[in-house]
C-alpha cells in the first residue's frame, strides 16, 4: 500500500486562502499523525505486509528543523508500524547527505528507495554506508522518460550494490512511479521500427525491472540482454540521431550572450512609432475556440479524406472569421486564432527534424486531462518555414498588427520526452536555433509582432536551489537566441502560464522580451505583489484580466477594477490588457461577450486617464 508520507504531505501543502503565508505547516504534524496511525491499523487488519511512504521532499533543500521533523514523525509512528515492512521512497533527484543520514536512521523503517537515474550522488552515499539488514529499492529504470534502459550498465550498478547491501536485501525498481510515461509500446504500430527499438513505455519498463532482477538471481535472459545491447548501439550510431551542422551551430552558442542590440526602452519607442498603439493596448494570447467543425476538418485532412486545397480553404475561412471578430470587437493587436494547430508543442514538433510521435502515448497531466508528448530522439532543425504562410495570410486580411505565434524552445523541451544522450541545454539550444529561423522569416514576411510562448519555463526548474541558477541561465539564454537578430521595430512578446513566477521574476526580466503576457487572475493577483515590493520592470506587461479556464463572463466593471489595481503598481505606458491564456477550450458564446467587456474596460480606463491629465 502506498501513502504520501506525513512530513511531505505537510511540506507540499499550502495555507488556505485567508491564512498567513508564514503559517508553520509542520506545526500540524501532531494533528495528522493520529490519522496516519488509524490508516496503518486498518491496513494491517486488511492483511497488508508492506507499506510505502512517499517522502519526495527529502530530495529538496531542508534545514535541520525540517529534517528533525522526519525523525520525530517516524519515532511517533514506530509502534503503529510494528510488524510491517515499511519502505520510505524518494525520487526525482539526489538525496542530500544530511537528508540521507536522517532517512537511514528513521525508526520503524525497513527499506529505502532512491532514484538512481537522477541520483549519482546518492549512489555514492549508499556506497559510503548503508544500514545493515535494511532493504535497498534501487531505482535504476527511468520512470520519467521513455527510453529503453541500458541493461548492461544497470546490471553493473546493481552488481556493485549487491555487495554492499546483501543479495537478499537488494530490490530492483523504477526511479519513480510509472505515472509519467506512456502505458504500452505495443500500441504504437506506426512508429519507425528503429526508433521504436530504442523505447520502453511503462509495460516494457516492468519487463526491464524483471529481467534485471532475474539476472541478479543468476537467471539472465541472454537473448533479451543482447537485443537491448543492439538497440543501445543502434541509437548511438544511427545517422538519424546526429546532424553535424546542428551540433556545430549549437556548440558555438556556449559562452555567448545573444541579446538584442539595443535596450528595451529604445525598442519600445521604435515599436510605438511603427505600431501606433493606444495606451492600455488590447490583445489575446493566441488561440480561439476550436469548434467541432474545425476539429473535423483537421481530422479529415490528416486521414486524407479531403484534399490540401480543401483544407487550406477551410482554415483560411476560419482565420477570416477570427480576424473579423477581433476587428468588430476593436482589439488592437490581433491573432489568427491557430485553427491549424492541434497542440502548441506537437504542431511544431511535426515540422522539425529529430522528433517522433506516438498514436497512443498518452500521459496524465492533471485530473482527467492527458497529453501526448512528442519524442525528441535526435538533433533538431527546421527543414522549412512552419507558420509563415498562416501568419502572413492573416496579416493580409487586416490593417491592424497581427501577431506571429510560436512556442518557445524551453516549453517545447519541457513538454516533450527528451533524448537522454546529451545535456538538456544542448537540445534546447538546437530548438532555439530552429525557432530563430522561424522568427526571422516571420519578420521578413512583414509580421511586426511575434509572440514566443514560454508557458513551461518554470516547469523545468530543478528542485534544489543550488541547481536552479544554471537551469535559468541556459533557459533564458535559449529564449534570447530566438529573437536576438530582429529589428528594433519588431515587437517580441512572450506568454507564461501555469506557474508561480514571483521567485523567478528577475530571470523573466532577463529574457528581454518587449512585452510579457502572464497568467494572473487565477493566482489572486500574486504577481502584482512583486511590483508592490519594488521590482522594476521597464518592458510591456499584460497580467491576465480574466480567467479563461472558467465559463463565467466577467463584467466590464470587474475587469476595469482589475486594471486599476494593476495601474497602482505598473506604469500606464507599459500595461497591456489581455485574458489569462489562450481561448482554445472556450465556446464562442463565452469568448465574444468576455472580450467585448475587456475592450470596453480598456476604453473606459483610457477615458478616465485622459480626463485626469
Amino acid at each position: 500500500m502506498l501513502l504520501i508520507g506525513p512530513v511531505s504531505y505537510l511540506l507540499l501543502s499550502k495555507p488556505a486562502k485567508g491564512v498567513e503565508k508564514t503559517f508553520p505547516l509542520l506545526s500540524l504534524l501532531g494533528k495528522i499523525l493520529p490519522i496516519y496511525k488509524e490508516v496503518v491499523s486498518e491496513l494491517k487488519a486488511a492483511g497488508a505486509s508492506w507499506i510505502q511512504f512517499d517522502e519526495p521532499t527529502l530530495v529538496m533543500d531542508l534545514d535541520s528543523h525540517k529534517l528533525q521533523t522526519f525523525t520525530d514523525a517516524y519515532a511517533e509512528l514506530e509502534s503503529s508500524l510494528s510488524g510491517l515492512n515499511v519502505l520510505i521512497e524518494t525520487y526525482f533527484a539526489d538525496v542530500p547527505s544530511e537528508a540521507y543520514k536522517t532517512l537511514t536512521a528513521l525508526k520503524g523503517v525497513s527499506a529505502y528507495g532512491f532514484d538512481l537515474v537522477r541520483g549519482a550522488n546518492t549512489l555514492d552515499l549508499i556506497k559510503g554506508g548503508f544500514p545493515k539488514g535494511k532493504y535497498l529499492f534501487a531505482g535504476v529504470v527511468d520512470g520519467r522518460n521513455i527510453w529503453a534502459n541500458d541493461l548492461a550498465a544497470s546490471f553493473g550498478t546493481l552488481d556493485s550494490l549487491e555487495g554492499i547491501v546483501g543479495k537478499d536485501k537488494l530490490v530492483v525498481s523504477t526511479s519513480c512511479s510509472l505515472l509519467h510515461t506512456a502505458v504500452d509500446l505495443v500500441n504504437e504500430t506506426k512508429l519507425d521500427k528503429e526508433i521504436k527499438s530504442w523505447l520502453a513505455f511503462a509495460a516494457q519498463k516492468v519487463v526491464e525491472v524483471n529481467a534485471l532482477a532475474k539476472a541478479l538471481a543468476g537467471h539472465k535472459d541472454e537473448a533479451f540482454f543482447s537485443s537491448n545491447a543492439a538497440a543501445q548501439a543502434s541509437r548511438k550510431s544511427s545517422p538519424r540521431v546526429t546532424n553535424e551542422a546542428v551540433q556545430k551551430a549549437a556548440a558555438a552558442l556556449k559562452g555567448s550572450d545573444h541579446r538584442r542590440a539595443t535596450n528595451v526602452s529604445t525598442r519600445l519607442d521604435a515599436q510605438q512609432k511603427n505600431l501606433n498603439l493606444p495606451i492600455l493596448p488590447t490583445t489575446t494570447i493566441g488561440s480561439f475556440p476550436q469548434t467541432i467543425e474545425l476539429r473535423r476538418v483537421r481530422r479529415e485532412y490528416k486521414a486524407k479524406k479531403i484534399s490540401e486545397d480543401e483544407y487550406v480553404m477551410a482554415i483560411k475561412e476560419e482565420i477570416s472569421k477570427v480576424v473579423k471578430l477581433q476587428e468588430d470587437l476593436d482589439i488592437d493587436v490581433l491573432v489568427h486564432g491557430e485553427p491549424e494547430r492541434n497542440d502548441m508543442v506537437e504542431y511544431f514538433g511535426e515540422q522539425l527534424s529529430g522528433f517522433a510521435f506516438t498514436v497512443n502515448g498518452w500521459v496524465q497531466s492533471y485530473g482527467s486531462r492527458c497529453v501526448k508528448p512528442p519524442i525528441i530522439y535526435g538533433d533538431v532543425s527546421r527543414p522549412k518555414p512552419m507558420t509563415v504562410f498562416w501568419s502572413s495570410t492573416a496579416q493580409s486580411m487586416t490593417a491592424r498588427p497581427m501577431k506571429g505565434m510560436l512556442t518557445g524552445p524551453v516549453t517545447i523541451l519541457n513538454w516533450s520526452f527528451v533524448r537522454n544522450d546529451q545535456p538538456r541545454y544542448e537540445t534546447c539550444y538546437q530548438i532555439a536555433l530552429a525557432i530563430k529561423d522561424e522568427v526571422e522569416d516571420l519578420e521578413k514576411a512583414g509580421i511586426n509582432v511575434i509572440q514566443i510562448d514560454e508557458a513551461a519555463l518554470r516547469e523545468g526548474l530543478p528542485l534544489r536551489k543550488s541547481e536552479q541558477a544554471y537551469y535559468l541561465e541556459w533557459a533564458v539564454h535559449s529564449f534570447r537566441i530566438t529573437n536576438c537578430g530582429v529589428k528594433d521595430t519588431t515587437q517580441i512578446h512572450t506568454h507564461m502560464c501555469y506557474s508561480n513566477f514571483n521567485d523567478i521574476i528577475h530571470s523573466i526580466i532577463d529574457m528581454d522580451a518587449d512585452v510579457i503576457t502572464i497568467e494572473n487572475s487565477r493566482s489572486d493577483e500574486k504577481l502584482l505583489s512583486v511590483f508592490r515590493e519594488g521590482v522594476k520592470y521597464g518592458a510591456g506587461i499584460g497580467p491576465g484580466v480574466y480567467d479563461i479556464h472558467s465559463p463565467r463572463i466577467p463584467s466590464t466593471e470587474e475587469i476595469a477594477d482589475r486594471i486599476n489595481k494593476m495601474l497602482a503598481v505598473l506604469e500606464t505606458n507599459i500595461l497591456w490588457v489581455n485574458p489569462d491564456c489562450g481561448l482554445k477550450t472556450r465556446k464562442y458564446s463565452e469568448v465574444k461577450p468576455a472580450l467585448k467587456n475587456m475592450v470596453a474596460a480598456a476604453k473606459l480606463l483610457r477615458t478616465q486617464l485622459a480626463s485626469a491629465k
